[in-house]
């Protein structure tokens, strides 16, 4: 009798595991239907209000069975007032940077510019373009932290800011490179520098291959990779955890 109710309880369950992975492919093909350019990444039934959580291009979205709605926006557990969308969010970025770690040791050190704060006992690496914005927003909102060795690694994005690898190439052909680009980060004040032998192309290639897609982007020591810019007391907390080996 047991045998056979785990039998009858085991083709229930496959039945229904069936019927999930069924409503998921179709929820997959209807949404490709409407939105063909979209990356569907994962279909995931949630324990919520019969709801299915999309995660496309990146963001979590949701969707009934049958595909009718397609909900944008967060979904908050009143008990606890957790916001379980972001929750969600911040979980599937934290896997997915895990998968783009990459050893802080290995990277080109010899093709940085290397800018040393008080006693740069802590370390970090930020590939820059610059003529970017929000790495201009991250020099100024890091100006203040202290006891760091910042190694700047010119990552130019040339279909976004044309005139980005000229910049690059005139900041390290200057006789001080660290204050060419303090200069032009900081005030706008453009080098006037000879033509000289320079990485930028050689870093440029280099981050394609380790998919850096955008600027900044930040390593630090413990191998944590964060893309865009992050407020000052954000930096210095990663900074701190990286510095006492701490996840």
């Amino acid at each position: 009798m047991f045998i056979r109710t785990l039998t009858v309880l085991s083709c229930v369950l496959a039945l229904l595991s069936g019927a999930a992975c069924a409503d998921e492919a179709s929820i997959r093909a209807e949404f490709l239907k409407k939105y063909p350019q979209a990356n569907v990444e994962s279909i995931t039934k949630t324990p919520y209000l019969g709801l299915y959580e999309m995660l496309v291009d990146g963001e979590v979205l949701y969707t009934d069975a049958d595909f009718n709605y397609l909900i944008v926006g967060s979904i908050i557990e009143t008990k606890t007032k957790t916001n379980v969308t972001d929750a969600r969010q911040r979980e599937i970025e934290d896997k997915k940077l895990k998968s783009l770690a990459f050893p802080f040791e290995q990277l080109p050190f010899d093709l940085a510019i290397k800018k040393v704060k008080g006693d740069g006992s802590r370390k970090v690496a930020v590939f820059s373009d610059p003529d970017c914005p929000f790495c201009r927003k991250l020099e100024k909102d890091i100006e203040k932290i202290t006891d760091v060795t910042i190694y700047i690694f010119l990552f130019p994005i040339e279909q976004l800011h044309p005139k980005a690898p000229e910049m690059s190439r005139a900041i390290w052909c200057a006789p001080d490179r660290v204050k060419a680009w303090d200069e032009y980060m900081l005030k706008g004040a453009a080098p006037k520098s000879p033509k000289c032998d320079n990485p930028v192309e050689k870093l440029v290639a280099y981050g394609q291959s380790k998919k850096i897609n955008g600027t900044p982007t930040i390593f630090f020591a413990d191998g944590k990779r964060v893309p865009g810019a992050i407020p000052a007391e954000r930096f210095e907390e990663l900074l701190n955890k990286a510095s006492a080996g701490k996840p």
